[in-house]
């Protein structure tokens, strides 16, 4: 296991999958168990994984972002929530639900990672195209989804490019 700095600075968003390689059930429900391991407000944990790697969904399921690299991925992983579920702020009705959901998409990401998978974080996919895919209900609302597999052996990723400390950190 790698200590949590270098697991946070060596992960990357990698675009090509193997869809040769499925993820091991073990090595799934790892991953997925940080994911419900995570905070939330008043530990609501208003949240649901969808991990979809039957061929008939993941067909449903690929038109809602059409990359190629989306297209392998032998998996894929979908956060979504219930705003009814998740804590309001009663002073003003603030809604935690994307921020907890954020959180758990990031041990999600960050466990996958920490397993040799590879993720890549989407929230521009087609919400209809999905919702229709998955058959939610009206309350459920899709928060982001990853392809999650193995790097292929001509996998994408960009360079790490992050702003210096110094611009977004300040000590009063």
């Amino acid at each position: 296991m790698m200590i949590l700095h270098n697991l946070v600075e060596s992960r990357k968003s990698v675009r090509g999958y193997d869809p040769s390689r499925p993820v091991a059930p073990e090595i799934l429900e790892r991953v997925l168990d940080a994911g419900r391991l995570a905070p939330s407000a008043k530990n609501l944990q208003p949240w649901k994984f969808l991990v979809v790697s039957s061929p008939g969904m993941l067909a449903k399921l690929r038109p809602c972002y059409e990359r190629d690299w989306f297209q392998e991925a032998p998996h894929i992983l979908v956060v979504t929530g219930d705003r009814e579920a998740a804590w309001a702020r009663p002073s003003d009705g603030w809604n935690s639900l994307e921020t907890d959901l954020g959180i758990a998409m990031d041990h999600l990401i960050l466990a996958a990672h920490d397993e040799g998978l590879a993720t890549c974080w989407i929230s521009a996919f087609d919400p209809t195209k999905l919702r229709e895919a998955l058959g939610l209900g009206p309350t459920e609302e899709v928060f982001a989804i990853t392809p999650l597999g193995y790097a292929s052996a001509d996998a994408q990723t960009r360079p790490k490019s992050r702003k210096p400390l110094e611009e977004v950190v300040r000590y009063l």
